[in-house]
């Protein structure tokens, strides 16, 4: 692979703690990251919200409004994100659908693909800029826009089940599983559109646990312990 796209959750990012941001969890990502672009292969970055707000988390709140907030809560985990990054070494840049003054730029296809051809590590944040459309659509969507090769799933679980393995001891694992399979067998993965995305344009999707030990190198190099959904 020569260039991916890694979704991290935001609750990954406030590791044990659940809220907020646990600085060790993002220090081993930034390491990890810093590895895999010495590689050579060009990294772009999008990190949900849910360690500080999920769409529901408004209760009556207006729908728009909410996930307004949630869009505010991707930009905090990008700007944090990206100073661990460069912590380690990383040059970094961080885009956004929608003005937010000196500290990010506007989306542009041209300067992301332009900061990855420089080595830079490139962050979505802000979502698509819209309400009703999930952190996953936008990472399927910047996965599209950039030509990534992959999509990297980091996720609390080490793949893709039939079921939901915490309320199903038999639950079955798939090591390979294609797009289509995703989708008629409704196992959500990623939200449907997403789902759709990735199957419209042929993105493949590789879903590994975050936690385990360097498994963003080793899914990289094809060594990991996930599930690869193929299109």
């Amino acid at each position: 692979m020569k260039r991916i796209l890694l979704k991290l959750s935001g609750e990954a990012l406030a590791g044990d703690k659940k809220t907020g941001f646990d600085e060790a969890t993002c220090l081993d990502v930034a390491r990890q990251v810093k590895e895999v672009v010495d590689s050579g292969v060009q990294v772009a970055v999008v990190i949900g919200g849910g360690n500080f707000w999920r769409g529901r988390t408004g209760g009556g709140m207006d729908r728009v409004r909410a996930d307004q907030i949630g869009m505010l809560a991707t930009v905090m985990n990008c700007i944090f994100a990206s100073e661990m990054f460069r912590s380690v070494g990383l040059d970094t840049e961080l885009y956004t659908p929608f003005p937010y003054g000196d500290i990010a730029e506007m989306f542009s296809k041209d300067k992301a693909l332009a900061a990855l051809n420089a080595g830079k590590v490139v962050f979505f944040a802000g979502g698509t800029g819209h309400p009703y459309f999930s952190t996953d659509t936008t990472t399927t969507l910047r996965a599209v826009e950039i030509e990534a090769d992959a999509i990297l799933l980091a996720k609390a679980i080490d793949g893709v089940y039939d079921s939901d393995p915490a309320q199903n001891p038999n639950a079955k694992k798939y090591d390979v599983i294609s797009i289509e399979d995703v989708i008629d067998r409704k196992l959500q993965v990623i939200d449907l559109a997403a789902t759709i995305l990735c199957y419209e344009n042929h993105m493949p999707l590789l879903v590994f646990a975050l936690q385990e030990r360097n498994s963003i190198i080793n899914t990289v190099c094809g060594t990991f312990n996930g599930t690869k959904i193929t299109v």
